[in-house]
């Protein structure tokens, strides 16, 4: 059974050496056939370098480098890239380590007979560590918001570590939107559209340092990602082109400040 791990990298030249070599070691002692695909996106650190230092004692590792930026470009381009090989599932995890090794091992051992299997840190069972009161307020209120306009009964649709049988990620890959803050969101939701069966087992999670969360900002992009999000798949999507635009211009303002 063959495993492609994708990891979008922006700027980790502080993170991404450790987070590779304990991926692989794991996976290695446990003789699970792995390929790791980091996709650096619009990095402007030593990151690439870092990887290539990394790469040349692991085969395992495969690396993709692009001047685009964005999580959700970074794991469309990463899905590209694994259907062009032999493999069983695909799935993404941070760069940063969040979710360790274990974890992910876990939704690969869980999976079963599903079309795909997500990290939750808001279900019974799951292990949250150094997480603020503040992000987890904001987390959680999000997870309402997203659950009210698309009907979900997922716990946690923004924990970062997803798996997907190879079926599942060629069908939904063509129709992914890039939709930064909302890009497992609308993963989810073509998923749901296209009756695929998605578990949610708690995970372990742990917040990590020199995180790329402006909590000044973030709120507010994730919340205009969602509606953006929903308007698309709205039946009255050519009537409300023009609230799309305008939340566009938000997202665009909200960037610059």
């Amino acid at each position: 059974m063959k495993v492609s791990i994708i990891i979008p990298a922006y700027n980790e030249e502080k993170r991404i050496k450790r987070t590779l070599e304990e991926y692989v070691k794991y996976f290695k002692e446990r003789k699970q056939d792995i390929e790791i695909v980091v996709v650096i996106n619009n990095t402007k650190d030593k990151t690439p370098e870092i990887c290539k230092q990394v790469q040349k004692k692991h085969k395992e590792i495969r690396i993709l480098n692009f001047k685009q930026g964005g999580k959700g470009f970074a794991i469309i381009e990463g899905f590209k890239d694994t259907l062009k090989r032999e493999n069983n599932f695909i799935g993404f995890v941070d760069a940063d380590m969040a979710t360790p090794p274990k974890a992910f091992y876990d939704l690969i051992q869980k999976i079963e007979n599903k079309d795909g299997i997500i990290a939750s840190r808001w279900i019974k069972g799951a292990q949250i560590q150094k997480q603020t009161l503040l992000r987890r307020f904001i987390s959680r209120g999000f997870n309402l918001i997203v659950r009210t306009f698309f009907l979900f009964t997922y716990r946690d649709t923004q924990c970062g570590a997803k798996l997907f049988t190879k079926k599942t990620i060629e069908k939904i890959t063509p129709e992914l939107n890039l939709t930064q803050w909302a890009f497992d969101i609308n993963l989810l939701y073509l998923c749901k559209r296209n009756n695929f069966k998605i578990k949610e087992i708690p995970t372990i999670w742990a917040d990590q340092a020199d995180s790329k969360i402006d909590l000044a900002k973030t709120p507010m992009q994730m919340f205009l990602g969602v509606l953006r999000l929903r308007l698309i798949y709205s039946p009255f999507e050519k009537i409300l082109k023009p609230i799309k635009f305008i939340l566009t211009i938000g997202d665009k303002l909200i960037n610059k400040k």
